[in-house]
């Protein structure tokens, strides 16, 4: 915690030196700033320890208040380098377009716009995050399918976090605007909660409300093993989801055959070794005439679907990197960052998640509940 701290204080005093000394509009505009600052640095901390606080809700409270300031001071820091970016590039340049004092302006302008972006983008992620996840609908094309599974229909839900800011009343409706979609099929495909299941059991409650025709169905993602995967694996079963662990189900719709088949968390065997991610297991003594679908958290795990002859990968985990600039980085973990891939003979869709993680933030990776149908290629 003292290195966190030390951190989050170093980060901020760099913030400060960099904006307050070419700050316009005198001690007003310069006071706001420092208390902006200020308070971001005091509440991340917060933020940090809010677990260690039992009371409710204070805790949640306190994580909230935590977690919002990481987000505004994610934007903070990140045009904090931009605009010295922007500066180390104006002093290569040659000397004379500064000859007249506008390097001077420049430094004011952006000493002035980087609090003033910050604090914008902050608010818009944030109603961004929190209104209800909305509807994306894609289109897989399948070759050679059957007729009978034209316009066969799947809706997705992933990376909800249940946990100290995403309580009961958005999951209610999530469920809500998922089964008025009346879905042949509903998969939830992990990091559904962060936190244990005495914690939010009563705020997951409402998935047993889920209704398709063929049931829902759920894979664990990293975030159940850091909050304990058998107890929620029990709870869930409990709710009525059926929960895959490197196993298929063979559905019959209107009297052709899915296999749909689920994979724990592609780093579930560092937490159990049982519970090692395997596609190929999942869908051993599979009908291998029959159209395939796996549920796996991670994208990374496409690799060995592709391998194990799947036509459809459905994953997570990623958020579309939830704000700016982060869905840059992605890539450097993952294959994929969102949206609908082709992968050899495989497809794999992406979803940016249906909740959140962290700061309550979203900017340039929409939320989703993914209606996703298959058609003929």
């Amino acid at each position: 915690m003292f290195r966190f701290i030390l951190l989050d204080l170093l980060l901020h005093a760099y913030i400060a030196l960099r904006l307050l000394p070419a700050m316009p509009g005198g001690r007003w505009a310069s006071g706001v700033t420092l208390a902006v600052i200020a308070a971001s640095a005091g509440l991340l901390p917060v933020g940090l320890g809010a677990r260690r606080v039992r009371r409710q809700p204070l805790s949640d409270r306190l994580a909230f208040a935590g977690l919002f300031a990481a987000g505004g001071f994610s934007s903070l820091f990140v045009l904090t380098l931009i605009r010295d970016v922007l500066l180390v590039a104006g002093l290569l340049l040659p000397a004379a377009p500064w000859s007249n004092g506008s390097y001077a302006e420049l430094r004011r302008l952006t000493a002035a716009g980087v609090p003033v972006l910050a604090v914008l983008f902050t608010i818009v992620g944030f109603f961004n995050a929190r209104r209800r996840a909305r509807v994306r609908r894609v289109d897989v094309p399948i070759a050679r399918l059957p007729d009978a599974l034209h316009g066969f229909t799947i809706v997705q839900v992933s990376d909800l976090h249940v946990g100290p800011t995403i309580k009961r009343g958005y999951v209610d409706a999530v469920v809500d605007a998922v089964n008025a979609l009346r879905p042949d099929l509903i998969a939830v495909t992990g990091d559904l909660v962060d936190g244990s299941v005495r914690d939010l059991a009563a705020h997951t409650l409402p998935l047993q409300r889920m209704a398709a025709r063929h049931g829902a169905y759920f894979v664990t993602g990293n975030h159940e093993y850091y909050s304990g995967a058998h107890g929620w694996i029990a709870e869930l079963r409990r709710l009525g989801l059926r929960v895959l662990l490197n196993e298929h189900v063979v559905l019959d719709h209107e009297g052709e055959r899915v296999v749909l088949a689920g994979v724990t968390d592609y780093g579930a065997h560092r937490f159990d070794a049982a519970h090692a991610s395997d596609p190929g297991r999942s869908v051993a003594g599979a009908p291998a005439d029959a159209v395939r679908v796996l549920l796996a958290h991670q994208p990374r795990s496409a690799f060995e679907a592709e391998r194990a002859g799947f036509h459809l990968q459905l994953s997570g985990h990623t958020h579309g990197g939830q704000f700016l600039p982060w869905n840059f980085f992605v890539r450097l973990q993952q294959p994929f960052t969102a949206g609908l891939h082709r992968l050899g003979e495989l497809w794999v869709y992406v979803s940016r998640g249906t909740g959140y993680w962290g700061p309550p933030k979203r900017l340039g990776a929409p939320s989703e509940i993914t209606y996703l149908r298959l058609v003929p290629a």
